[in-house]
């Protein structure tokens, strides 16, 4: 009955945020004349991306009916063209060969076939080159580069940041499994994208070390439930999705109750616990990504807890 509960609850949220996702999708089409330049990606362009990332599991899980595929091949469709069938994405590169974020997009497209033969030779070209993985950046951001490599077919195996996902992994936060109690806002959001990118989003469970899986296990209720106390919802779901990567998710029936009550009707998944204000675009704005993240949250669920992925 645990399970099953879980099951609904995590389908009811999947379902209505990618309903949500897809009824507002105007609002994150890019304003007239945008360039590669984007002089503020992340707001003009990085929800874009994720809203790929969404759909793009959606696809990849298929415990979704025919109706919420749909919705996610439109939504796939939707900002594929946005960003004009990845040319955006290749005159960003071109402009700014050391930025990871046009990789990083185009992983959640190439997951579903969106494929862009000049971006394709650009990345072949750029991730071959050194500068590209000894970019000074935070060691979780080093594992998406090579997670987005890895999904994109990129990663030749040829190299050490490609291959050494021990190495990748010793590096962050998590790896270290640092004293819980220490975890911050700013460190929690790190922790779970280290566990993401290893984990390609939960299709690789296997891939977390087994002393990192025993620490979460015995520490993800705890940060759940200091992040409930305070509504801070957005990074409430994160971690619901980092349970989901685990090889033995927990699957708290109370987590996925509590987060279906909070969702909103149309399918909006508030950012914290202040009040949803503002037009539709502002809502859009700010409850964009925690929608997203409650799409992927809920279909990661639906699909660990039925099996779908050992």
């Amino acid at each position: 009955m645990a399970i099953m509960s879980v099951t609904q609850n995590a389908h009811r949220v999947s379902s209505r945020a990618l309903a949500w996702l897809h009824a507002h999708r105007e609002h994150g089409a890019l304003p007239p004349g945008t360039t590669a330049e984007l002089a503020e990606p992340d707001t003009v362009y990085k929800p874009l991306g994720e809203t790929g990332l969404a759909a793009s599991l959606v696809m990849r899980e298929a415990v979704a009916g025919t109706g919420e595929l749909r919705l996610a091949r439109e939504l796939l469709d939707f900002s594929w063209k946005q960003l004009g069938g990845g040319s955006m994405l290749h005159e960003r590169l071109l402009r700014y060969p050391m930025m990871s974020d046009p990789l990083e997009t185009y992983a959640h497209f190439a997951r579903c076939g969106y494929r862009n033969e000049e971006l394709d030779a650009l990345l072949a070209h750029t991730t071959s080159l050194r500068s590209t993985y000894a970019a000074e950046v935070l060691p979780n951001r080093r594992l998406a580069v090579a997670n987005a490599t890895r999904i994109s077919g990129f990663d030749r195996g040829e190299r050490s940041s490609d291959t050494d996902w021990a190495g990748l992994t010793g590096a962050t936060w998590l790896g270290a499994l640092p004293e819980p109690w220490l975890i911050d806002w700013l460190t929690a959001y790190s922790m779970t994208h280290t566990v993401f990118h290893i984990t390609d989003w939960g299709r690789l469970p296997g891939a977390l070390p087994d002393d990192i899986c025993r620490y979460l296990t015995r520490w993800l209720p705890v940060w759940i439930d200091i992040w409930t106390e305070i509504g801070e919802w957005d990074l409430v779901a994160e971690l619901l999705i980092v349970d989901h990567c685990l090889p033995e998710p927990l699957s708290a029936p109370a987590d996925w109750e509590r987060l279906a009550t909070i969702q909103h009707e149309d399918g909006l998944m508030p950012r914290d616990g202040k009040p949803v204000t503002g037009d539709a675009h502002e809502r859009f704005v700010t409850h964009h990504h925690t929608t997203v993240v409650a799409a992927v949250a809920g279909t990661l669920a639906v699909s660990r807890t039925l099996g779908a992925r050992a």
